[in-house]
């Protein structure tokens, strides 16, 4: 009856005082020596297996399929199955715990928690997870939803009114604002507005309301998430937000009643980044990204959340740089763009520069002045502590930036002219997302890639190709990470291993189907709407990536807080029972899904 069962390793951390005393009253210990089999195809199991020394492999048709090594537990599935489905093989000598099947059951029956951790999938493991944090999460604003905040009473006038009559409304119902109803459209009036009318002097008792109000809202769904919210502020720059559930007018959520929700400061960083007035300034604020990332993630914050919001707070950040470098006439006649993990809003951490510009043509802008302004930019980022691109995918980068005619035409060469260089070009395009400008000029060039895809099998297929870019052969990342064993420590790159997979497996599925948004998760969503793609395995390649994309982050954040580089990678050893677990189901969903975009666009190695 052992005493020093591990009790902090996954999922045995769930259980109470009375539950662990079940598990130290039916446990029992076991040798087994390297090459001998724990467990056989068909055999019943009498025993939960936990790894206490050694490393064993699970074998499906002889092929190693997952690895378990110390606080692993397994075959869970087999004792509710009532038969083992695979082979488990001891891959060096192994010590191991018999936990009895009957203690098991009953700690099932007791205990939500240890059955979910124990049995489900990936999606319902990351979800039972994520309600173990739920008190944490709600403090970190991730839980919240609109509807939860302060909303302050819409109250509507008629677009006639008179402005006095309507400052008296506002004075009486203690409102800084009003909607303005003006036939079809709706708007806002505002003090501001009231400010305006007073300083140009025109008598108010004459002047109607609808000349002085906003009628370009920016309106949010009441069960949307707080941090929506908060990402819509910080791009649209806007004090207030309409609440809308459909056409129904639900209230007004303003900048103050949503910051009391906040526990950091992530709105002071925009508003410095809107008013900075130097570029110093700018890197200042730039400086502070980082650690708010921090902030969040160990706060619980869920990892997609934090990548829209480091996505609203990076543009902000790109577009204050360019506004203040690039001259006025540039200004109105470009676009600058970022792409790749920032086009997206999946970049976390400070990454490589992924940016371009185009130019309308016949801008009176000369090429000195653009060439100028783009290294001043490229230079200023670097400086801000975002690297330089190794592949030079970036404005400095005269390839970069073109004309609109010039920049169609170099979309065509990379379609009817495919090749391995332009096929890589063409992914990074197509994530792009407009930052500053004119974002109609990126809107045509992108309506160019639409126009050629069509019906192009061919190149389709050479698109698709890339997500074997880094294959799991044999004898690669995927076998030694099954078979890790005290031997061997080593890092794994999530990036090749699993997010990159995912990503262009996605993009290549959106391409074809013409889908315009450029995030994974939007682009999965949009898939299972079209029927392209089953609900069930567009959640678990969300999870998935979101999992992979939090591992990176982790592990990122530790390298940092050592001063050292970010390098995106993680040394598995270190990993918990629980992260190791999840990180093997969340391979084989990539896995899984190579297979199926390998299928849908006629593949080799299916």
């Amino acid at each position: 009856m052992p005493n020093a069962f591990d009790f902090s390793a996954s999922p045995f951390d769930c259980l109470d005082e009375d539950e662990r005393k079940l598990v130290r009253d039916h446990v029992d210990i076991a040798y087994f020596r390297e090459g001998e089999a724990l467990l056989e195809p068909g055999v019943e199991p009498a025993h939960l297996f936990v790894i206490i020394k050694g490393h064993v492999s699970q074998l499906d048709a002889g092929e190693a399929v997952a690895g378990y090594g110390p606080n692993d537990c397994f075959d869970g599935r087999s004792l509710m199955a009532g038969r083992a489905g695979s082979r488990f093989v001891a891959a060096e000598e192994v010590v191991a715990y018999l936990l009895a099947k009957a203690a098991v059951m009953a700690l099932i029956a007791r205990n939500a928690t240890f059955g979910s951790l124990l049995f489900a999938d990936l999606s319902n493991k990351l979800e039972t997870l994520a309600q173990r944090h739920e008190q944490r999460e709600m403090h970190a604003l991730t839980m919240s939803r609109v509807e939860q905040a302060f909303l302050r009473p819409a109250h509507v006038v008629d677009g006639a009114a008179d402005i006095v009559t309507v400052a008296r409304l506002m004075h009486a119902e203690h409102s800084s604002s009003v909607l303005v109803r003006d036939g079809e459209r709706l708007g806002i009036f505002t003090n501001t507005g009231l400010q305006r009318a007073v300083v140009e002097g025109q008598p108010l008792d004459r002047r109607p309301v609808r000349e002085l109000a906003t009628f370009a809202l920016v309106s949010i769904a009441p069960d949307a998430p707080l941090f929506d919210a908060l990402a819509l502020m910080i791009r649209h720059q806007v004090h207030r937000l309409v609440v809308a559930d459909g056409s129904r007018v639900v209230g007004l959520l303003e900048q103050l009643d949503l910051l009391s929700f906040l526990s950091n400061h992530s709105y002071l960083i925009t508003v410095r980044v809107v008013r900075a007035q130097s570029l110093d300034e700018l890197r200042s604020e730039a400086g502070k990204i980082t650690d708010f990332i921090a902030l969040l993630y160990r706060g619980g914050t869920r990892v997609g959340q934090i990548g829209r919001l480091v996505q609203a707070l990076n543009a902000k950040l790109f577009e204050r740089a360019w506004q203040l470098i690039a001259p006025p006439e540039l200004l109105a006649d470009s676009c600058l763009f970022v792409m790749g993990s920032e086009g997206r809003g999946e970049q976390l951490l400070k990454t490589d520069q992924d940016n371009g510009l185009i130019l309308r043509d016949g801008t009176p802008v000369s090429d000195a002045v653009v060439e100028s302004t783009c290294l001043r930019f490229s230079a200023a980022l670097r400086d801000f502590g975002y690297p330089e691109c190794p592949g030079g995918i970036m404005v400095s980068n005269p390839a970069w930036r073109h004309g609109a005619s010039d920049f169609r035409a170099l979309v065509r060469r990379w379609l009817l002219l495919p090749d391995a260089e332009g096929l890589m070009a063409l992914a990074t395009f197509i994530d792009a997302h407009a930052v500053a400008g004119d974002a109609s000029l990126l809107g045509e060039v992108r309506a160019e890639i639409d126009r050629l895809v069509v019906a192009n099998d061919a190149l389709l297929g050479q698109f698709a190709a890339a997500v074997d870019l880094f294959p799991d052969a044999p004898s690669g990342w995927w076998s030694r990470l099954l078979l890790l064993g005290e031997h061997e420590r080593q890092s794994l790159d999530l990036k090749r291993a699993g997010i990159f997979p995912i990503v262009h497996g996605v993009r290549s599925l959106a391409l074809r189907d013409h889908v315009q948004a450029t995030g994974t998760t939007a682009r999965l969503d949009a898939l299972v709407a079209n029927g392209r793609l089953p609900a069930e395995l567009a959640n678990d390649l969300a999870d998935s990536l979101h999992f992979l994309m939090g591992l990176k982050l982790k592990a990122g954040l530790a390298e940092w807080d050592a001063g050292q580089a970010v390098s995106g990678s993680v040394r598995v050893e270190r990993l918990s029972s629980l992260e190791r677990d999840l990180l093997k189901d969340a391979l084989a969903v990539v896995k899984r899904f190579k297979a199926l975009v390998r299928h849908q666009f006629h593949l080799g190695g299916v």
